[in-house]
């Protein structure tokens, strides 16, 4: 029996509420130019554009707009497919002044999702094809108010969206350590108020920090802008000597781009994070173009 999962499953209740304040904030009083289209029945084709193949996300949030102004949408793409431009991706019907009250929201939106979908997807491929079989992770790096949506475009192109917030992962970076006055001592004072259901993830400068900090009982030990012979090195001592005493995972974070990516994408490392994934991705143009009536 086919599988029925969607990534829109996973969205939380207050998903749909988030839309509503987009449009809100889009027209915060008279709509001036709906009021020279009037309420005709049109159709609209959104078209996905530019000049390269992209990874298609965000439909749930891109029909939901229009749900909300009480038009339907019928998609000819479906989500996480690529798509060569230009291509017709789905087609929306409904009152003309609502088409173009959803117009601009539901673009953007989809422009920035699709656009980190595309970029998560080509950077796992091509850390896939230099032999890497670790986990390829976003960041917490997001846009306040829209990180809902930029975690999905993650999911959706294939990455790890890493955690969402404070309260979903407890992350120990050198603030933290600095104002406890080591990392045992954070670890230790964040494991007595996080307890067993959350991870730590904490961020070392070196071998001796990452020693301390797998001794003092960390998940994740994060080494923080090591890279070459070096991150290498580290991460084999470590396990050598750790093996059979703790359970932890090597993740290496900063300064990941495509360019430098075969030389950190060693299998040493379990985790790459990197926020090249969706701070700074090239937008995927979409139009959307309302058809005019035949009336041959």
């Amino acid at each position: 029996m086919a599988s029925t999962n969607s990534f829109e499953h996973l969205l939380p209740p207050s998903w749909k509420t988030q839309v509503n304040v987009w449009l809100g904030e889009d027209t915060p009083s008279f709509d001036y130019g709906g009021y020279v289209v009037g309420e005709a029945h049109r159709e609209a084709f959104l078209f996905g554009k530019g000049k390269t193949p992209a990874v298609l996300a965000g439909s749930p949030f891109f029909t939901e707009v229009f749900a909300q102004l009480g038009c339907e949408v019928k998609w000819h793409v479906q989500e996480g497919e690529t798509f060569e431009p230009v291509k017709h991706v789905a087609t929306v019907s409904g009152k003309a002044r609502h088409l173009l009250l959803g117009e601009r929201v539901a673009l953007n939106m989809l422009a920035r999702c699709s656009g980190i979908a595309t970029k998560s997807k080509r950077v796992k491929d091509l850390a896939r094809s230099y032999g890497y079989q670790g986990t390829i992770a976003g960041t917490r790096k997001t846009t306040p108010g829209f990180r809902l949506v930029e975690k999905y475009g993650m999911l959706v192109g294939g990455i790890d969206p890493h955690r969402h917030d404070l309260s979903s992962m407890i992350m120990l970076k050198d603030n933290h350590i600095w104002s406890s006055g080591s990392i045992t001592a954070a670890i230790q004072q964040a494991r007595a108020v996080g307890g067993f259901t959350l991870l730590l993830d904490v961020e070392v400068r070196n071998e001796a920090e990452a020693d301390e900090a797998i001794d003092a009982g960390a998940d994740v030990i994060m080494l923080d802008n090591m890279e070459g012979v070096e991150l290498v090195d580290v991460a084999r001592r470590l396990r050598e000597k750790w093996n059979g005493k703790r359970k932890f995972l090597f993740e290496s974070s900063g300064n990941i781009t495509e360019s430098n990516l075969q030389e950190r994408a060693i299998n040493e490392i379990d985790i790459l994070s990197t926020s090249a994934v969706h701070q700074s991705v090239q937008h995927i143009d979409f139009s959307l173009k309302i058809q005019m009536p035949d009336h041959a």
